[in-house]
């Protein structure tokens, strides 16, 4: 290229950065009936207050379901009253997980409960099975993104190929399928909530295991939960995260991280790593349309008190 075709070009590079016109975001209005407070329960019992207060209706989608934490989200889900379940995990994960998938459903007979492969990684992978999910539940009203992978590499030897693999699993995929299952609540006109898993990590330098991809990955999930649930409000989407701290599962275990998890234990002051059981109220909480209705962008962390040392 010659010395005036590149000033040339630099010169339209300007021009079309001075010319362009930024989109805007709009917010939502505090009258819009997607977003203003719901009507009381109309009754006059105490129990049944309550018992609305935490309620969850609608259609949900676990991604990452056929794994500990999402398996256990997805029974609390049901438990408050979902009316329809669709559990999205790679085909390997789904059939090593068939028996605790059928487990659930035998709980819940009155519950449609189905389940489609999904690979986070895939655009077209990811499009197909939420329109799949879509037509057979007929609607989206609740994404609950569980998808994710580990990734414990020294930064100085990390490969290009291992740090991509995180953040593409971590990250991309939870923001694309946050985005198939709104383009779909935004098109049912009803709204909807999507849930993404952060971690602790996303606020926190792990020690003693070294970890960066992983963790950049999850402070970009947590940031990128403030930003939709600002951009999405006005459609009626509530976008919040949860923060798990060490938790007690199969990726944790094993006696050759005896040692490590002593340190981890040492630097909690529960002194412990939590149960996947203990993530299911901030779960509910959030999916709910009524206790959740008002909560939007927010993280909630369940650490044990870690982040506080």
């Amino acid at each position: 290229m010659s010395a005036d075709t590149s000033a040339e070009a630099s010169e339209d590079q300007r021009a079309s950065l001075t010319s362009r016109v930024l989109p805007m975001m709009t917010l939502s209005e505090g009258s819009s009936p997607l977003t203003r407070p719901l009507a009381p329960v109309p009754s006059t019992s105490a129990r049944e207050r309550a018992e609305a207060r935490f309620q969850v209706h609608g259609k949900a989608i676990v991604t990452g379901g056929a794994g500990a934490l999402g398996l256990i989200s997805a029974q609390a889900l049901l438990e408050h009253g979902l009316s329809s379940l669709c559990i999205m995990d790679l085909p390997r994960t789904l059939e090593t997980s068939s028996e605790e998938i059928q487990s659930l459903a035998s709980k819940f007979p009155s519950v449609d409960i189905t389940k489609i492969p999904l690979d986070v990684t895939s655009i077209e992978s990811i499009e197909a099975a939420f329109e799949q999910a879509n037509k057979t539940m007929e609607g989206i009203d609740i994404l609950c993104c569980f998808a994710g992978i580990p990734g414990c590499q020294p930064s100085l030897s990390v490969t290009p190929d291992q740090f991509n693999k995180v953040i593409d699993v971590n990250l991309n995929g939870s923001f694309f399928c946050a985005q198939a299952a709104a383009k779909r609540m935004e098109s049912s006109g009803k709204g909807g909530c999507i849930l993404f898993t952060a971690s602790m990590s996303a606020h926190y330098t792990n020690f003693p295991q070294p970890q960066a991809a992983y963790n950049a990955s999850k402070a970009g999930v947590a940031h990128l939960t403030r930003n939709l649930a600002a951009e999405w409000a006005v459609h009626g989407i509530r976008v919040n995260s949860i923060s798990p701290g060490y938790m007690d599962t199969i990726l944790n275990a094993g006696d050759s991280l005896g040692d490590v998890r002593k340190i981890w234990d040492s630097r909690c002051p529960l002194g412990r790593m939590g149960d996947p059981e203990e993530i299911t109220g901030a779960v509910v909480l959030l999916c709910s349309q009524r206790a959740g209705r008002y909560i939007t962008g927010a993280d909630i962390i369940l650490d044990g008190g870690t982040l506080t040392l």
